[in-house]
């Protein structure tokens, strides 16, 4: 019953958004209702899990989205996203400017949070779509892909670095054997797939659309590139800082403060205030109508994404993630790589969240693990690998790449979802070539 209750929740929301042509945000309102009715949870509190559930996930992510779109905004109007797309293609040529962004993206995902990843690298994307005429979800999936593949498979990101917690593994072999799954697992499901979607009509957001500026009023080729990039050049830093063998607390407390992703992006935005803006000659006046414009463009997106915290909100509280998780454990006799993956997958379909499923499936699948059945390594791979497959209306990054891209539903499942999904079996099918190699 649980899973046919989360399967009509899913197709309801699907109905109201893209046939009935409701909000996004009030269709999650109501299917988040919905579904804490059916799965039984108390009336009193179905309102607070929803309220919970925006709060958690626009709590996390609403400063880094809302700095992230006011300095994409601002490397849009300045001119800086003409800049660096023209040296890229300088570099690389044409020819060969997604491989460019998929290596960017891969380098950028290691150190980054998928969310900030993603809002830090959409303006470069569509600096390159707009400048080259070329295809938004032909050039632009590829690099996602990378950031969502260091996202599900490679430490530090938050679920394998607590599964190498959880399972006793060992953080350098993961994130070696991790690698090893990842360059395929990019490339198969980036530029080789994105090579079927050209014909995907897609008009990105307007917020990052810039008119062509000429030569002699576009910012310096360093600047553009240091103040576009510099969230990353800060996160990368303070990611080492732990490894520089500093034990000072007041140095390490002060790392962990400039190290906070909303304190990175404050810093990157004011620094580029100045950079991209008051150098360039503008006022402080005109910039904050830069800025407005930006929060503007995205309010929908944060509303929706809030709506889809409070569904997986719903769902978890109900505890239908450890009846399915429970259900599938006892019924089917699995290899335990073949299981953790497979567990963590339905709960990933059933929830959205990524690193809800992989730590759902983790504390599932850890006394075969700790038992010594499996490479715990490998554990952490193919449990990451399962909690990528099939992102869809549940899921934030799912909304995120349609209203950045500005897809319709049936086009963000052909493109997102597949591309995912792809990400998903490929590691899988990379976890189980390495076990006849590895040892437990």
């Amino acid at each position: 019953m649980a899973l046919l209750t989360i399967f009509f929740c899913i197709v309801l929301l699907v109905l109201l958004v893209s046939w009935a042509k409701l909000n996004p945000f009030i269709a999650f309102l109501i299917v988040s209702i919905t579904a804490g009715l059916l799965l039984g949870i108390p009336v009193t509190k179905i309102t607070a899990s929803v309220q919970k559930g925006i709060g958690d996930i626009l709590g996390q992510l609403v400063i880094i989205i809302v700095l992230g779109a006011m300095l994409g905004k601002l490397v849009a109007v300045s001119g800086a996203a003409q800049k660096i797309a023209e040296v890229l293609v300088n570099v690389f040529g044409e020819k060969y400017i997604q491989w460019a962004l998929v290596a960017a993206g891969f380098i950028i995902g290691i150190p980054l949070f998928y969310g900030i990843g993603f809002v830090l690298m959409v303006p470069l994307i569509f600096s390159v779509v707009y400048k080259y005429k070329l295809p938004a979800v032909y050039i632009g999936l590829p690099m996602l892909a990378s950031l969502s593949v260091t996202h599900g498979f490679l430490p530090p990101h938050p679920s394998p670095t607590a599964l190498v917690a959880m399972f006793h593994a060992s953080m350098p072999t993961t994130f070696i054997y991790g690698f090893i799954i990842a360059v395929p697992a990019i490339i198969i499901a980036g530029p080789v797939f994105a090579s079927f979607l050209k014909k995907i009509p897609s008009e990105p957001l307007e917020t990052f659309r810039a008119k062509d500026m000429p030569e002699d009023k576009l910012p310096g080729g360093f600047n553009a590139f240091f103040t576009a990039l510099l969230p990353v050049m800060l996160l990368m830093i303070t990611a080492a800082f732990p490894y520089l063998h500093i034990t000072n607390p007041s140095a390490l407390k002060l790392a962990g403060f400039i190290g906070d992703p909303s304190i990175v992006m404050l810093i990157a935005l004011l620094i580029g205030t100045y950079t991209l803006g008051i150098k360039q000659g503008n006022t402080l006046g005109k910039l904050a109508d830069t800025y407005g414009d930006a929060i503007k463009d995205i309010a929908l997106i944060l509303l929706i994404i809030g709506g889809s915290g409070a569904f997986k909100e719903v769902l978890t509280v109900s505890g239908v993630s450890g009846q399915i998780a429970g259900q599938l454990q006892h019924s089917l006799n699995l290899q335990p790589l073949i299981l953790g993956w497979l567990i963590a997958a339905i709960i990933r379909v059933s929830l959205g969240s990524a690193t809800v499923a992989g730590l759902t499936a983790a504390g599932i699948v850890a006394p075969l693990v700790l038992a010594g059945h499996v490479n715990p390594n490998l554990m952490v791979l193919s449990i990451g690998a399962g909690s990528l497959a099939f992102s869809h209306v549940n899921d934030s990054g799912f909304w995120l790449f349609k209203e950045y891209f500005n897809l319709s539903i049936k086009d963000t499942f052909k493109s997102w979802s597949a591309m995912e999904s792809i990400v998903s079996l490929i590691g899988l099918v990379g976890v189980l070539v390495l076990n006849q190699f590895v040892q437990r």
